[in-house]
């Protein structure tokens, strides 16, 4: 596996277009790293055709770090097309991982109960000043992500935000999040890019 060693060529990895990327954020001084980092390593090699995986070092990437949530190592995020799309945080087995991974990268484009989900979320937007991401396959792709967090925990968390496990921290990532209204005002876009800024509107 690849490893990254700076904020700017991370972010190179993370945009390419047109793939799955699996980014394990890893310290030399961890210990569960470097449990976790050969049993990454032997997955790879089930996956290399649908997957790129690559190490990113904690301490040297802590911008990226910032923005992604990493609070713990190891943490191992999925991304698709510049988007997180699934991780977890800790060890976990080989088998658990290989069930993951191909759960991930298998979900259909959008399930048919997205429709109705898509509409309810644009009529939100637009009662609200703002409005849904023009990019429709961005829309699709998080409406499955949040549809996929509801039959998994039993709410629509936003899939670009870890899940905690503590229920109190997590309400605020229940999508439309916590965050979103400040983050549209102040980047034009909330955090997943599901709502942006409508232009018209000042």
């Amino acid at each position: 596996m690849q490893v990254i060693t700076s904020d700017s060529n991370l972010e190179k990895e993370i945009n390419a277009p047109g793939r799955f990327l699996l980014v394990d954020f890893f310290a030399t001084w961890c210990e569960p790293c470097t449990i976790l980092g050969p049993i990454l390593e032997k997955t790879s090699e089930s996956f290399r055709d649908k997957v790129v995986f690559i190490k990113a070092d904690l301490d040297s990437v802590p911008a990226a770090a910032q923005a992604f949530g990493v609070e713990k190592i190891p943490t191992v995020i999925l991304f698709k097309d510049g988007k997180p799309i699934s991780g977890f945080v800790g060890l976990a087995a080989e088998n658990a991982i290989e069930e993951w991974l191909k759960k991930s990268t298998e979900m259909p484009e959008a399930e048919p109960a997205a429709d109705g989900l898509i509409k309810e979320f644009g009529d939100y937007a637009k009662s609200n000043g703002f409005k849904l991401n023009s990019d429709t396959k961005t829309v699709d792709r998080i409406a499955k992500g949040l549809l996929a967090n509801k039959s998994k925990y039993g709410q629509m968390y936003c899939p670009c935000r870890r899940v905690s496990g503590d229920k109190e921290e997590d309400a605020k990532k229940i999508c439309p999040c916590f965050w979103h209204k400040e983050e549209i005002k102040k980047d034009g876009r909330c955090f997943c890019g599901l709502y942006v800024k409508n232009d018209k509107i000042d």
